[in-house]
């Protein structure tokens, strides 16, 4: 697009009228629901399709799918007391296959991003029974059996398995030890970054186990100390750097009826992952995938447990890395026991694939320039897919549905923005998610061939306040390269925009491999905030580099070994070009950013010292030596092989070319980020002879959040950037 038709385009858009309408506060936006969008929460589909689950107001419901009315209570928490006349307070439940028994999950406690322990009970709807999963403590990962007569979990690193019908407890293994050895859940850095926190599947007989262990010996570990007593108490945990140390990771499968377990053989290899595991249709297969260090060569592997023996299924190799976190890449099993279905980068862009058991070929199920996002599901008795693909554009999402042999694809969802859904187990019904730029959250339920059948959630009531309130949408547009590529972009202009003035302007940034910022899905709280600081006399601005996604293996690969280089210089490039407008003020242009965001922000300011005039960096990486192994080695292999890579793209390696004002925030609980790197920069700093704020919360991990921490925060944001931009 041409900047004179840019221009235009933009003065096109014209402003919303303007009228006497409510100010947001900071305290509509993080002390109160104001502006908080409605989902449905635990939303589960029925054995049989035809009707659906919720928890909703501490009762569990069934919901006939033609007919809400109908619906049935399954367990209500204001009725069925603990033995004790105690009130359980359901947080979580799965159910049965025969949805005789449910698993309540309650008391729950966080331990990091994706684990938590739990209070669980076993409730017998045909007894009306309700009595502890176990009397040895919380739980971690309480999972049924398929057949529903048994339930495994994790405790003090231990995994057990119990018999509903006897109430009987097994150990499954007796020697986890914290920071040492871990049964069945994973340790730190594959929660992270392989996305799992549950380390054992059930086998489809239910007399199996299959489950990791983790020897966290040899991995050093990090101290953070937590604040508040009289003496500050140390909280250490295994934490592998990159380059340093990881878990050795083995596998293992329990015959339960046996009471024996069998080494499954990962090989010799110790310094390799095995991010994922997942049994086969045949109960004496399970799959797990095998990848390299440097993440870029993977395997998929088969072990029969009656041969005692592995057999390659699958290979895949490239010239950067593999990332098995990506949807798709744990392989789903159709029901013949011959073909899985699996995702890849291999063609330039992800896309799905079918794969043969027996033979390892494999054919493309989905083609061309565009990327698909999510798989969900499988529909046997059709032959059909169906998945979400930035095909329409990499900006939003749209559902689809495919033959198993590629032909047949058929649009889901119809309007613009983002898409997303959730399939009923026969596939006759679905849920669709939307939103937009200017549209909040709808949930609608749909007949697979007769259409809606009714909306569940409009979110009306949040549309009905934001017009009580002068709001302002992102508006999407698109900055060239001088490469004749394009960085996608959204501006937020203030209702009384005069494109005469001069404003200043604030860019927000994340920038991190495959991420994206600029969406076209209804924003979250940042949003109102930028709102209250439209009306301050800022605009908003916020652009995706090179290295994020959507946009295919070249566009988000280009980063490779270089964390920090490519993405800073487009984040300049930007603000030039943001500048050079008419309306904007060059020499009033700040950048914001968290974790990723922040590692950006802060380098911008620096190595852009002649164009940022402020900066905000919250809970920045400052050097990836200090991140964990698994995400930094991905993109940048080890710093003993890339030390320049790790060190020249630090924003500790161009402290001295700071001109403008930075704020730097971080949070001393931080279990992910570590303070130790606004420590580093600081000291960088400070040696440098540069002036710079800084704030720590103490305590508080990566979200900074908790009580009041988020309004105290954003004042202090806002207070920062009328004081310095």
């Amino acid at each position: 697009m041409k900047i004179k038709q840019l221009l235009v385009g933009f003065l096109l858009l014209g402003s919303t009228a303007a009228f006497a309408q409510k100010d947001i506060s900071l305290e509509d936006i993080w002390a109160k629901p104001t502006f908080r969008q409605k989902s449905i929460q635990n939303l589960n589909w029925s054995q049989d399709g035809q009707s659906y689950l919720e928890l909703k107001e501490g009762k569990i419901l069934k919901y006939n799918i033609l007919d809400p009315s109908k619906s049935e209570t399954l367990f209500d928490e204001a009725i069925h007391k603990t033995g004790t006349g105690g009130t359980i307070h359901v947080q979580q439940f799965s159910l049965s296959a025969d949805e005789q028994t449910i698993l309540i999950g309650t008391a729950s406690e966080a331990i990091y991003r994706r684990s938590s322990k739990e209070t669980n009970y076993i409730f017998s709807r045909a007894n009306n029974s309700l009595r502890l999963l176990s009397q040895g403590g919380k739980q971690m990962h309480a999972t049924l059996s398929p057949d529903g007569k048994r339930v495994a979990f994790v405790r003090d690193n231990n995994l057990f398995w119990t018999d509903i019908a006897s109430g009987k407890e097994t150990a499954i293994t007796t020697n986890g030890k914290f920071n040492h050895i871990i049964h069945g859940s994973c340790d730190w850095v594959y929660e992270e970054e392989f996305s799992f926190a549950k380390a054992f599947a059930w086998s489809p007989d239910s007399k199996k186990i299959a489950f990791y262990t983790f020897d966290e010996s040899q991995v050093p570990e990090y101290n953070m100390q937590m604040w508040g007593d009289l003496y500050p108490k140390d909280y250490r945990y295994k934490y592998p750097k990159a380059g340093e140390a990881n878990s050795i990771v083995s596998l293992s499968v329990t015959l339960l009826d046996e009471n024996k377990i069998q080494t499954i053989p990962v090989g010799p290899e110790k310094n390799q992952y095995i991010p994922r595991l997942k049994w086969t249709k045949n109960p004496d297969i399970v799959g797990f995938i095998r990848l390299n260090r440097l993440q870029n060569h993977m395997e998929l592997l088969h072990y029969s447990i009656s041969k005692a023996s592995n057999s390659l299924i699958y290979e895949e190799h490239a010239e950067t890395s593999i990332e098995i976190e990506a949807v798709g890449n744990d392989f789903t099993y159709l029901n013949d026991g011959k073909t899985f279905i699996f995702s890849s980068e291999r063609s330039g862009f992800k896309h799905l694939y079918q794969g043969e058991i027996a033979t390892g070929k494999f054919s493309p199920i989905t083609s061309g320039n565009w990327e698909v996002d999510d798989l969900y599901g499988y529909n046997e008795k059709t032959k059909t897919l169906y998945f979400n693909s930035t095909e329409v554009s990499p900006i939003g999402r749209q559902v689809y549905s495919i033959k198993l042999d590629g032909t047949g694809k058929k649009a889901i969802s119809i309007l613009a923005g983002t898409n997303s859904a959730s399939f009923s187990t026969d596939f006759s019904y679905y849920i669709l998610n939307h939103s937009s730029a200017k549209k909040p959250l709808s949930i609608a339920l749909y007949h697979a061939t007769k259409g809606l059948v009714r909306e569940l959630e409009d979110n009306q009531k949040l549309q009905a306040q934001i017009t009580e309130y002068q709001i302002s949408p992102r508006e999407f547009f698109e900055i060239p390269l001088a490469n004749g590529d394009h960085l996608n972009a959204y501006w937020i202009k203030p209702a009384n925009f005069d494109p005469n003035k001069k404003y200043p302007v604030l860019m927000h940034v994340y920038g991190g491999p495959g991420s994206q910022q600029v969406l076209d899905s209804y924003p979250g709280a940042d949003f109102y905030w930028y709102q209250m600081l439209l009306k301050k006399g800022y605009l908003i601005y916020c652009v995706d580099n090179r290295g994020t996604g959507g946009r295919g293996v070249a566009f988000k690969k280009i980063t490779y070994q270089n964390l920090g280089r490519i993405e800073v210089q487009d984040q300049i490039f930007a603000a030039k070009f943001i500048g050079n407008l008419p309306y904007v003020d060059a020499s009033r242009i700040g950048i914001w950013g968290w974790s990723y965001g922040g590692f950006m922000s802060s380098n911008c300011l620096m190595q852009g010292a002649d164009v940022f005039k402020a900066a905000i960096s919250v809970a920045p990486v400052t050097n990836w030596r200090f991140y964990d192994s698994i995400y930094t080695e991905r993109y940048q292999r080890t710093p003993q092989e890339n030390p320049t890579g790790y060190d020249e793209n630090s924003p500790v390696y161009h402290v001295n070319k700071l001109k403008g004002n930075l704020l730097l925030v971080h949070g001393t609980g931080d279990d992910n980020v570590h303070f130790q790197n606004a420590v580093a920069l600081e000291d960088a700093l400070i040696k440098a002879n540069k002036q710079f704020q800084t704030f720590y919360y103490p305590n508080r991990n990566h979200g900074i959040s908790g009580g009041n921490t988020r309004l105290h925060l954003y004042n202090m944001l806002t207070n920062f950037l009328e004081k310095n931009l």
